[in-house]
């Protein structure tokens, strides 16, 4: 089955676009990557985007047009998808943006994604998969991180006899920890790109500080830092997830006014690759994981990795997924793809010792019709295997 998959996460710059071919044998899943490619968004979407997100205010009418516009854009990432599948697919996973997640002392009460799934059903003429996060949220669930089973069958617990950990660093880092003869472990650990970008914004008038090169240039304010890691959501035990509903410019700049003294945009920015790195190589100490594989936008900024390695230095070896065959920025989209294997055979995606839900639910729903619920399912797969 070829399915192609689409991902645009919290930092909002573009569409990853992936073409997988899924083949089951027993209970092993087989994945055959057909290409990637990145798209990204104009600065006028970029900043339309942005507008929308808390906490700012909106308007329907505004959500309606951007709901459209994504659409547009993502048919064509689709179109590209399939043209990377070989010329057809039999399915696209189409998570939208998001744009609201609702969490009330603890508990996610919905989520929103934007993208106009219908849009593009119409352009590829293939079934497409959207709001894949809501059957979670109405089992009890966060709806979020999904990305787990993708990391819980190909780090396969049953491989290795110490803890194992993946790790997302895109607007939000996620981990996923893997371990023999326990449930699944995953959550959302705090900011990875959201505030250096909202840094960036601010202070060099840039998208994000590129290879992390103020950061470096920079030194680490301790008074902010402490200020920073103070933040209660971290104290917080998982199932927990979090976005830009928390953690985006206006929560930047409530810090640095707290703070009550200038801090030059380099220390800034060298401060916040600290929290980050702090925070996750925190998370990677407390499961007591001895390797850490990596994916996502943050991989491709040598300071923020540096600092990740070192901080893991004699405890656990940092790798990315490109080691095991997945592109390390295109490694989610590849999970959403496996999420539609799962969902087009009835099988369930979210991982409830992940999210909380008080069941595992099938994902998403199809545009038009996905497969009969009749339809013969095969084996829940345990493992990935990544075919060259």
């Amino acid at each position: 089955m070829r399915i192609v998959g689409l991902m645009s996460g919290t930092s909002y710059d573009g569409v990853d676009v992936v073409a997988a071919e899924f083949t089951a044998d027993g209970d092993t899943l087989r994945l055959r990557p057909l290409g990637h490619r990145e798209l990204a968004y104009p600065d006028d979407l970029r900043s339309e985007i942005g507008a929308l997100l808390p906490p700012a205010a909106t308007t329907i009418e505004a959500v309606c047009r951007l709901d459209n516009r994504l659409g547009e854009v993502f048919a064509e990432a689709a179109a590209a998808g399939v043209e990377l599948a070989g010329g057809t697919a039999d399915a696209v996973v189409s998570p939208g943006q998001t744009v609201f997640h609702w969490v009330e002392d603890g508990r996610v009460r919905g989520t929103l994604q934007l993208g106009a799934p219908a849009r593009v059903a119409a352009r590829v003429g293939a079934p497409v998969l959207h709001d894949l996060r809501s059957a979670d949220v109405a089992a009890g669930g966060q709806g979020a991180p999904l990305v787990p089973a993708f990391d819980a069958l190909l780090l396969d617990p049953a491989a290795g006899a110490a803890p194992r950990a993946a790790l997302n660093l895109g607007g939000i880092a996620n981990l996923t920890v893997v371990a023999p003869g326990t449930p699944v472990l995953g959550y959302d650990v705090g900011p990875a790109n959201a505030l250096l970008d909202a840094a960036a914004r601010r202070f060099l008038d840039r998208p994000c500080d590129v290879d992390g090169a103020r950061a470096a240039a920079g030194r680490v304010h301790e008074a902010l830092l402490a200020r920073l890691l103070a933040e209660p959501y971290y104290a917080a035990p998982p199932p927990k997830s979090t976005g830009k509903e928390l953690f985006h410019g206006g929560y930047l700049d409530a810090a640095l006014t707290a703070l009550g003294e200038p801090v030059a945009a380099d220390d800034v920015l060298a401060t916040l690759t600290e929290l980050t790195a702090r925070t996750v190589a925190g998370a990677c100490d407390r499961h007591r994981v001895t390797e850490v594989v990596a994916a996502g936008g943050g991989v491709r900024n040598p300071t923020l990795r540096a600092r990740l390695a070192a901080l893991g230095a004699g405890r656990w070896r940092l790798r990315t997924t490109d080691e095991l065959g997945v592109p390390a920025q295109a490694k989610e989209a590849y999970a959403f793809a496996l999420l539609g294997w799962l969902s087009w055979h009835g099988l369930p995606g979210a991982v409830p010792s992940v999210t909380g839900a008080s069941r595992a639910a099938v994902l998403g729903s199809w545009t038009p019709a996905g497969p009969s619920a009749t339809a013969p399912r095969p084996p829940a797969p345990r493992r990935l295997v990544v075919d060259a």
